[in-house]
């Protein structure tokens, strides 16, 4: 499809004057959403388990959180912000038996809809708006007259307006001041979950371990391989950020850039890349998504053990100890 992106005057928030918005869950997307919904002027209604610190925290933001069926009477768009795990168990059980026609579901994630977990009726509108960042930046990004790009999707255009609902919305929340760009539920999902897989999660943090657990097999000090293969990472993102490869390769020191130029491919080869394209066609098949949801079903027996196993590893107590003395890094410690 062609790039088409939208920004401010390509999506008026006049589609959500004047009409209530159901934000479904106050947790890391939901608490942006809302408050920044609010702050654009529209009627915002949350609904949160009542005594979760999710709950208080909505409380404390100045909302009175309800119950899915109060909050969804007489909303217009239902902005669904629970994690997909538990999306579809909450959906049959609390927000299909409250939906009227001509309402509209909005998602912030694809995964539940393209893998078919939840299947709205054809009287509903379904649509997606996806901020490209975590939900406390979405929400300072807004505050700083900012925002986060979005991307939008509409799966099921039921009333006809659809499309001007999800801009609205995704305007309402800061995207359309960076810009908010046209996908859909496919592409959002397979791509998002591959760029997690591979690269920006566990591409990365494999990486990382494999690259700190060498040094120090080599024997080399724990902190002097934690700083150059933990530490300095945000370094060089961070200039990838500003200007991609090229302005990070003019950043870095020659010999640097000949190491990354020469010994890169020698890590991530011909055959990581095959990999790569196997892990792609799980995601695309519904395979992953199966075996995630089987997964949580099951209790989270492998998730907890590999979480467990990762956390108390050397690299993250080394990690730990060395954080405490780093006055200046905001060190957030789970």
């Amino acid at each position: 499809m062609a790039l088409t992106i939208y920004y401010e005057k390509d999506a008026q928030i006049d589609a959500l004057k004047g009409k209530k918005v159901a934000v479904i869950g106050y947790g890391s997307q939901g608490h942006a959403h809302s408050q920044n919904l609010r702050d654009s002027g529209i009627e915002v209604a949350v609904a949160e388990l009542e005594g979760t610190d999710n709950f208080k925290l909505a409380q404390e933001h100045g909302f009175e959180p309800a119950d899915i069926k109060t909050a969804m009477e007489g909303a217009a768009l239902i902005i669904i912000t629970l994690p997909d795990e538990v999306q579809a168990k909450v959906y049959q059980s609390l927000i299909a038996p409250n939906l009227v026609a001509g309402q509209t579901l909005g998602f912030c994630h694809g995964f539940n809809i393209h893998f078919k977990y939840i299947e709205p009726p054809k009287d509903v509108n379904v649509v997606m708006i996806a901020p490209k960042g975590p939900g406390h930046l979405v929400r300072s990004e807004f505050v700083r007259g900012g925002g986060v790009p979005n991307l939008v999707a509409v799966e099921r255009d039921a009333t006809g307006d659809a499309l001007a609902i999800a801009l609205a919305w995704g305007n309402g929340i800061g995207g359309a001041r960076a810009g908010i760009i046209a996908t859909t539920y496919k592409e959002e999902t397979e791509t998002d979950l591959f760029g997690e897989q591979c690269v920006l999660c566990g591409g990365l943090t494999a990486l990382i371990k494999a690259g700190f657990e060498t040094l120090v097999e080599a024997g080399y000090q724990p902190e002097i391989a934690y700083f150059e293969c933990m530490h300095e990472v945000k370094l060089i993102v961070d200039l990838m950020y500003q200007g991609g490869l090229s302005y990070m390769r003019y950043s870095i020191s020659n010999t640097a850039e000949y190491g990354d130029l020469t010994r890169g491919p020698r890590i991530v080869t011909d055959k990581t890349k095959l990999e790569m394209k196997k892990i792609l066609s799980e995601i695309t098949s519904g395979n992953f998504a199966k075996e995630w949801v089987a997964e949580h079903q099951g209790g989270l027996k492998n998730f907890n053990a590999l979480y467990d196993a990762d956390h108390s590893s050397r690299i993250e107590e080394v990690g730990r100890k060395l954080r405490k003395m780093m006055k200046w890094v905001d060190s957030k410690e789970v």
